[in-house]
């Protein structure tokens, strides 16, 4: 358990984080019939008249319902303001508990949400990606699809590799492509990267656990969800991690990056003193600043 200084100190960068009014995007795109499946753009804030590098901007929330796509427009918006043109994604997540009991938070015994819908989170995140291409030529004609970066944030971190390692997906997987996505590179943000050790830890009250849909499947679908076991990919990819994060510990970063080292893959693995989850999406926190400059590495 965190103690009391290390709980006060992340639950102030949450609210920091969560302070900043929702931003409307420019132009919002459907990309399929469910009211989840909506893709919210932001063009760039300058006055450049060149193409701008595209950010795809997947948000977390421990892929559960009560967490969508607004809380991630201020981070949007920042970016957008730093000159790129991005793709604020929004999919379908876990629906409220059915079974008192079984959908529950490690040691609460209370009933929790559940976290993400199995396939149908994995379903809108390759769909919205697929789609995206056409979608941009109206709704964003000023970015520039080869320039794409995947960036997420926490359970969006894992969506984000997860999207990039399409291309290694086991044969039978509806999603797998048949070459890698083109990519400039994915910047991960605290993502829960690798389910073993977030299922050890207890990331997000079982969140992973959920999401694969209980102990029964968890085994079976872990080969088609866990980025850790979806290496090597061939696409650059950089973590960017708070060394005090209490949501998603820096352990499960670098498990992630210990896997694709053991797959002969290097991935860049940024930790940032005395950082916590929440500032690496607040843009009035230093941290994001940072974040802004991995992406700008890749897309520029």
């Amino acid at each position: 358990m965190p103690d009391d200084a290390a709980a006060a100190r992340a639950a102030a960068e949450e609210e920091s984080a969560f302070a900043h009014p929702p931003v409307d995007p420019d132009v919002t795109s459907a990309y399929g019939d469910h009211p989840d499946q909506v893709i919210d753009f932001y063009a760039p804030r300058t006055d450049d008249a060149t193409l701008a590098p595209l950010v795809v901007v997947l948000h977390g929330g421990a892929w559960r319902a009560r967490y969508d796509r607004r809380h991630i427009t201020p981070f949007a918006d920042y970016l957008a303001r730093r000159g790129f043109a991005v793709a604020n994604v929004e999919y379908r997540r876990g629906a409220a508990p059915q079974i008192p009991g079984q959908n529950t938070g490690s040691g609460t015994g209370a009933p929790a949400p559940l976290a993400g819908r199995w396939p149908d989170t994995f379903d809108d995140v390759a769909a919205a990606l697929d789609a995206l291409p056409a979608l941009l030529r109206e709704a964003l004609p000023q970015a520039d699809p080869r320039r794409l970066v995947l960036t997420g944030h926490s359970a969006g971190g894992h969506l984000a590799l997860w999207a990039a390692a399409r291309h290694v997906l086991p044969a039978d997987a509806p999603w797998r492509t048949d070459r890698p996505a083109p990519l400039r590179g994915v910047v991960a943000l605290a993502p829960i990267a690798d389910f073993t050790m977030a299922e050890k830890l207890d990331v997000c009250g079982n969140a992973a656990l959920q999401l694969l849909g209980g102990e029964k499947q968890f085994a079976e679908r872990q080969p088609y969800a866990d980025p850790a076991l979806l290496l090597p990919t061939g696409i650059a990819t950089t973590l960017v991690q708070g060394r005090t994060d209490l949501e998603v510990p820096q352990a499960v970063a670098e498990a992630y990056a210990d896997a694709a080292a053991k797959a002969g893959e290097v991935v860049g693995l940024t930790l940032l003193e005395d950082v916590g989850h929440f500032p690496l999406i607040d843009p009035a926190a230093d941290a994001c600043a940072v974040v802004a400059e991995e992406i700008a590495q890749l897309a520029w």
